[in-house]
């Protein structure tokens, strides 16, 4: 028995059954990197979903964690720590933001801001269809996916879940009851699908005229992820709230809400908190992260990675590549046929790390350390895996 097999056999005997069977058991990583257990080496061109920014071990990254760890990794909300003031006006900064809360996940940056949205004393949502934004049963609430609500129903009230068009969020914000709309600038879970050109600005405009808070979940896209530090930046809009987590960690669970303005107000002493939120070791690697980012001009390496990677894989010219949306280091690649699975099976079995998003679409969100060699390499395997025969028999999506 290998180790593999005896690492899955304990996987299904003691894990709860809420994950699937893992793809590997992973052991170590080195930049874009990662081995397996068996000493199998994979490139990584998903990054733990948009999450290790730096790749795996980075320097910076493995001083921050271990520096601060040697000083001290937890104090009580009763007291702070000079690595969660150094994030919370760093995240300040760069977002353009007033005030930030810090949480442990993207969830956990959600539930706040479905909290601060209530202070408005409107309690009605609106969110879009075919949305993510986390298994919490609040931001559940605001995921527009069906299939994931439907065994925990009843969910939170007063969701409404619309389409992205400016008619049908025109319409639910009208009445004038409505706290917020919750929308991803892209749409990550879905598959890396864009919204429609102008949805945004649009959705600006109409959550001011209605007193509506507009609050973004860049939790996948921010970070550098698409060549500027978030997505909504390339709109040129202000949100009224923004939630983060993923690559502000680089690997460590943090995540935040950052608000704007008069929403930044809302919140007061008592109104919300978190035993482990931005506690000095998770803030710590998060202001590790975030400088090396901007240090090593990484967000630029974005923009300009994910342009090749555009470049490159339309020139392969698959009559199985349909579309390729997103924007910068997170990418969307569509698919003619639903063999998104047997494509990512493929790649694996080759050494690349991808993910199917769903049967339709192929998710691509690597390292924003990503250089030349990486990429000539998934370019490589991912040509390979699209153009052999997806009916061979053995193939299971």
């Amino acid at each position: 028995m290998t180790a593999t097999d005896e690492h899955g056999e304990t996987f299904a005997r003691v894990m709860m059954k809420s994950a699937p069977a893992p793809l590997a058991v992973l052991q170590r990583g080195e930049g874009a990197q990662v081995w397996d257990v068996e000493g199998n080496r994979y490139l990584d061109f998903l990054a733990g979903i948009a999450v290790n920014a730096l790749g795996h071990a980075h320097p910076a990254f493995v001083h921050a964690v271990s520096t601060q760890a040697s000083r001290v990794a937890h104090v009580s909300n009763y007291f702070a720590s000079e690595p969660q003031i150094e994030l919370a006006a760093r995240l300040a900064r760069i977002t353009g933001g007033d005030r930030v809360y810090l949480c442990n996940s993207g969830a956990e940056a959600n539930e706040a801001a479905i909290k601060l949205s209530r202070l408005t004393g409107r309690t009605r949502l609106v969110a879009l269809k075919n949305s993510f934004h986390g298994r919490t049963m609040g931001s559940l609430s605001l995921t527009g996916k069906p299939a994931l609500q439907k065994p925990f129903e009843p969910l939170m009230p007063g969701v409404t879940h619309i389409e992205a068009t400016i008619e049908e969020l025109e319409e639910a914000l009208a009445p004038g009851d409505v706290a917020a709309f919750v929308v991803e600038p892209i749409k990550g879970e879905a598959g890396v699908v864009d919204l429609p050109e102008g949805f945004l600005t649009a959705a600006r405009e109409l959550t001011r005229k209605h007193g509506t808070l507009l609050i973004l979940d860049e939790i996948q896209t921010g970070a550098g992820r698409t060549g500027d530090w978030f997505a909504f930046q390339h709109e040129g809009i202000v949100p009224d709230a923004v939630s983060l987590a993923k690559g502000i960690g680089g690997g460590f669970p943090i995540g935040a809400l950052v608000a704007f303005g008069d929403a930044a107000e809302l919140f007061g002493p008592g109104h919300h908190g978190s035993t482990f939120g931005g506690n000095p070791l998770a803030a710590a690697a998060a202001n590790a992260v975030l400088g090396e980012i901007e240090a090593a001009g990484l967000i630029e390496n974005a923009r300009v990675r994910g342009e090749e990677l555009v470049a490159r894989i339309s020139a392969l010219g698959s009559p199985l590549v349909t579309d390729i949306q997103g924007r910068g280091l997170l990418l969307g690649i569509g698919l003619a046929e639903p063999v998104a699975g047997i494509v990512v099976r493929r790649a694996l079995d080759r050494g690349l790390i991808i993910n199917a998003a769903n049967e339709h679409r192929i998710r691509l969100a690597p390292p924003l350390i990503i250089g030349e060699e990486e990429i000539r390499e998934f370019m490589r395997i991912f040509a390979e895996a699209l153009d052999i025969p997806h009916t061979d028999p053995g193939d299971h999506a």
